[in-house]
């Protein structure tokens, strides 16, 4: 059986997630420049921080597997919205991986990030630029 996630609209633009196993809980709201009031996460928003937050649980995945420490790493990602149809065009992703990784253990970990299921996930159409910046 799959995740549940359960939702409730609020009302004027906003909704309530629940995911259901954990019993944690995410409201959304539509952005400024659809109407919203941008007071939390747009569910595009969810998408662009899932993105990056499931690159670096693979690289976790990968680093704790091999016992590479990768503590402080982090990650920011910019979404930029396109037209007709209202759509992600582009994520922006920046993860800052520690900086005293040798050469052979960056590439293992890069490759490993772009193998995440949310990258996977997108529209062929949504442009993904990740960046790997060594500096933690």
């Amino acid at each position: 059986m799959g995740v549940i996630i359960e939702g409730t609209y609020l009302g004027n633009k906003k909704s309530k997630l629940i995911h259901t196993l954990s019993g944690t809980e995410i409201i959304t709201d539509a952005p400024r420049d659809n109407n919203g009031d941008g007071s939390s996460f747009s569910p595009t928003d969810l998408v662009a921080g899932a993105l990056g937050a499931c690159m670096m649980t693979i690289v976790g995945i990968v680093a704790e597997r091999d016992g590479i420490d990768v503590s402080g790493m982090r990650m920011r990602v910019e979404k930029e919205m396109e037209g007709t149809p209202r759509r992600i065009g582009m994520l922006f992703v920046v993860l800052h991986m520690p900086e005293k990784l040798a050469e052979p253990v960056r590439k293992k970990l890069e490759r490993a990030a772009l193998t995440c299921p949310v990258h996977h996930s997108l529209n062929a159409e949504t442009e993904i630029d990740a960046k790997f910046v060594y500096d933690v």
